[in-house]
């Protein structure tokens, strides 16, 4: 990877796809508005749902976020978790400092700002501006990509430049949290269970949905969503078809299912799919994205999809599941 020629890209107003621990990231000065204007114009993304901006060095948080702003117990909050916590997949909403563009923000007083732990990331974000603002580096809406190949199928040579970083750890977003309205808040949940921050601060909230003005990336209700048509079940029981695709969970589901058809376990079959042999949540986020666009990528009529446990890692695949199997006519 040449970290430093994508630095110098970044830093002229360009656009720079580069991996994190979540997924790829579409990113852009975050200071600059006219290459904020191109994240926003390449995803097709609309004005109104904001950007992440990713720092790499705790000094320059008060230079995005305005600490002083937020009441003493919130200010405690901030600072405990991004010691605990960060790097890692935890964006945290805070007070936003006039110096950050309000494209970034789409117009609100807060931003979402990470600091993630893939060292490539680390090292184009210092190099660059201290500061890039980056969505996921896919078209608005659609399959987040979890491969440098994910970024180039949908977004082509819109890029100035693509940063190979294999596949990505975590394979599912940050989680969002909120810290400026009394009781911490989740917008999103993601790679940083529920109960790892409750261990640290105590009981939060969950948020819904947002129509049309949400405050973090990763609200709406139709999102993260393959071209084909996915039907989320609590347990798939649905026949067998050759023109449909099966995603499941564990190997012990998908076994009963086999089993029920009268079938045999075919790793050969790229219609089956499995989240994780062995139940694991951890390697489900991970495996979840890439599975989907494998199966999304087969021409088939429809996807079938299997919730997972909803607990640690399983609210966020279940919620990125439930969104992907959500359609605009159906808001």
């Amino acid at each position: 990877m040449d970290i430093a020629r994508a630095a110098k890209i970044i830093a002229a107003g360009g656009l720079v796809a580069f991996p994190t621990e979540t997924v790829y990231g579409l990113g852009a000065d975050a200071f600059n508005p006219t290459a904020l204007v191109k994240v926003f114009a390449v995803k097709r993304r609309p004005r109104f749902d904001p950007l992440i901006i990713h720092i790499a060095d705790m000094r320059d948080l008060e230079r995005v976020a305005a600490l002083s702003a937020l009441t003493p117990e919130a200010r405690h909050q901030a600072e405990t978790l991004c010691q605990r916590l960060w790097p890692g997949p935890l964006t945290l909403i805070l007070p936003k400092t006039p110096e950050v563009p309000d494209l970034a923000t789409s117009g609100l007083p807060t931003a979402a700002i990470r600091f993630p732990a893939h060292p490539a990331a680390q090292a184009l974000i210092r190099l660059s501006t201290r500061a890039i603002a980056a969505p996921s580096a896919n078209l608005f809406g659609c399959l987040s990509p979890t491969t440098a190949d994910h970024v180039r199928e949908q977004l082509g040579n819109q890029v100035d430049m693509i940063l190979d970083g294999g596949t990505a750890d975590i394979g599912i977003e940050s989680t969002v949290l909120d810290l400026t309205r009394g009781v911490p808040r989740i917008l999103r949940p993601g790679g940083t269970p529920q109960e790892r921050i409750e261990a640290i601060v105590g009981p939060v909230e969950t948020a819904g949905f947002s129509a049309n003005a949400p405050a973090s990336p990763g609200q709406l209700k139709s999102h993260y969503a393959p071209q084909t048509r996915l039907i989320l079940h609590d347990i798939i029981s649905p026949p067998y078809s050759p023109s449909e695709g099966y995603l499941f969970f564990e190997g012990k589901s998908r076994d009963i299912w086999l089993k029920s058809q009268g079938m045999q376990k075919d790793a050969a079959n790229p219609r089956i799919q499995t989240l994780s042999e062995t139940g694991s949540l951890t390697e489900g986020a991970a495996r979840l994205f890439s599975l989907l666009h494998e199966l999304d990528n087969l021409g088939l009529s429809a996807i079938h999809a299997e919730q997972v446990p909803e607990q640690g890692l399983g609210r966020a695949i279940n919620d990125r599941l439930y969104r992907g199997s959500q359609r605009i006519a159906d808001m």
